[in-house]
């Protein structure tokens, strides 16, 4: 019988020590250290710590819980302010030490690897249109001012979002987040 893969257990150890490290700190020994297995263990799935940074993007993508935007029955505007406070509480509850792992690799190694920036930027264009969908739902049902442009106001809002993250991080307190929900809720998106 043969031995069963280790591929989820490095993949997940890499995404955290990603996240809790960023790209620069994190070697492939801390990843193997924290799956508990060999580092040749690493190579038998990944080709590269960029290949298995790539993996934890994808693995961070499907922790933010976009569903939460296309929830029927709830107007759009809820759905949109449910999808950040969930993100918000993950940032609380966390210390303020992790932000954005789509942002983080987005500062720190985009400008060195192309294969990881064009991946930032494939998660933050997915996650911007799905903040439009929602923006244009709540025009359509006259929820927000008929002349907002929602593509910019999409925009927008992901980037407060992330530079909420980091002056969150950076004063290790709630007050930021506070200012975006103030902001971009009860000023931004408030019906003309």
């Amino acid at each position: 019988m043969g031995r069963a893969s280790k591929r989820e257990e490095i993949a997940q150890a890499a995404f955290e020590q990603f996240h809790a490290q960023g790209f620069n700190a994190t070697g492939i020994s801390d990843i193997v250290k924290a799956a508990g297995v060999p580092k040749g263990s690493f190579y038998n799935h990944f080709s590269s710590k960029e290949e298995s940074a790539l993996d934890a993007l994808s693995r961070y993508a499907a922790s933010l819980r976009f569903e939460m935007l296309t929830t029927a029955g709830r107007p759009p505007l809820e759905r949109l302010r449910a999808h950040f406070e969930f993100l918000s509480r993950d940032t609380v509850e966390n210390g303020f030490v992790r932000g954005c792992l789509a942002g983080n690799f987005g500062a720190e190694v985009a400008d060195h690897n192309e294969q990881i920036r064009a991946a930032v930027r494939q998660g933050f264009d997915q996650w911007g249109a799905r903040i439009q969908q929602v923006l244009d739902e709540a025009k359509g049902a006259g929820d927000l001012s008929a002349d907002l442009d929602t593509e910019a106001t999409a925009l927008f809002i992901l980037s407060a979002w992330e530079g909420t993250l980091i002056a969150a991080r950076a004063d290790k307190s709630a007050a930021a987040v506070d200012a975006f929900f103030r902001t971009v809720f009860d000023v931004v998106l408030r019906r003309g």
